[in-house]
């Protein structure tokens, strides 16, 4: 079956699939994997500890595979400048690069001259028209059910795909609570041209960088054993359930400052759980697909998977 959208078009990929940023987690290997079976992959740049690694993982990738992929930078990262690692992307002329977090304006006029597709990631309609005006070429959308951070209005990606397809002009990507065929179609069904997977490909292989204990975590978790963190500082954020994020909103209810919480929300606490499995000093980003995921197949076999399911929908349907 055809898979062409303005999405796949854009980015040259055969499948409008997208690999979230993942922070910590995406590296080469599952950048390559995803790029390789048909999506885009990419690279998490602010999580490494400097331009030169940064262009280390860039040259990692291209060692792995010669399909497109893309760097995502979280520009809302506390403390770090992010200007050296975007020129280090544009020195090296990577396809696609995406944004989360932050203004993306910045980026945008480092950009200015390059081929490099602009993603811009957003949580209500309203940033969506803001990226479009700046010079996005897409947006990937994402609704409250989403792992990591989300946007403050608890709008389900249900109701926001639609919303953001009806106010802009430029493709729209959907992400929070897809982890299979179908909610890839149901993400079409909606008018979003692709569609961008985070928790879902944490339990591949080939995401070698998470501990055994958050793997397992994500497969134990049902749909309801994630929880909100950081909402009394304006910036919700979905992660797994554990007595580490108890503690996080305990200190919410006390006090609810980035001075209280900072130790508690950073990325070294993030590190504990995700690299180390220590759940008494650290937490992991997880959506509600949790509740979804019962296997840690090969990225291949995953993407495989969720085209031999989308087809087998369409043809149901008769599309």
């Amino acid at each position: 079956m055809n898979w062409e959208t303005r999405i796949s078009r854009l980015l040259g990929v055969k499948y409008p699939i997208i690999q979230g940023g993942l922070a910590y987690l995406a590296y080469s290997d599952l950048a390559a994997a995803v790029s390789n079976a048909g999506g885009l992959g990419q690279i998490t740049a602010m999580s490494l500890q400097s331009p030169q690694l940064l262009r280390e993982e860039i040259h990692k990738v291209r060692e792995k595979t010669d399909q497109p992929f893309g760097v995502n930078f979280a520009i809302g990262m506390h403390g770090k400048g992010y200007e050296a690692m975007v020129k280090v992307a544009i020195e090296e002329n990577v396809p696609v690069i995406s944004m989360t977090g932050g203004n993306p304006a910045p980026i945008f006029d480092m950009l200015e001259g390059t081929s490099i597709k602009k993603l811009v990631l957003v949580a209500a309609r309203r940033q969506a028209q803001k990226a479009e005006e700046l010079g996005a070429d897409a947006v990937m959308v994402v609704g409250q059910e989403g792992g990591g951070h989300l946007g403050r209005d608890d709008v389900g990606t249900m109701v926001l795909v639609p919303r953001v397809v009806d106010s802009v002009s430029i493709p729209v990507i959907a992400s929070g609570g897809i982890g299979d065929g179908r909610g890839w179609m149901a993400a079409h069904a909606l008018g979003a041209e692709g569609i961008e997977m985070g928790t879902r490909f944490i339990a591949t292989k080939e995401c070698v960088h998470a501990s055994p204990e958050y793997i397992k975590s994500l497969l134990s978790s049902t749909e309801t054993d994630t929880t909100i963190i950081k909402r009394s500082i304006g910036a919700p954020a979905r992660c797994i359930k554990n007595d580490f994020t108890e503690k996080i909103l305990e200190i919410e209810k006390v006090t609810p400052t980035y001075e209280a919480l900072k130790d508690f929300i950073s990325g070294e606490a993030n590190k504990n759980f995700i690299y180390d499995g220590d759940q008494d000093s650290g937490f992991g980003w997880a959506g509600q697909v949790t509740g979804m995921i019962e296997d840690v197949p090969t990225v291949k076999e995953l993407i495989g998977r969720m085209v031999a399911e989308a087809e087998a929908i369409r043809v149901k349907w008769g599309h």
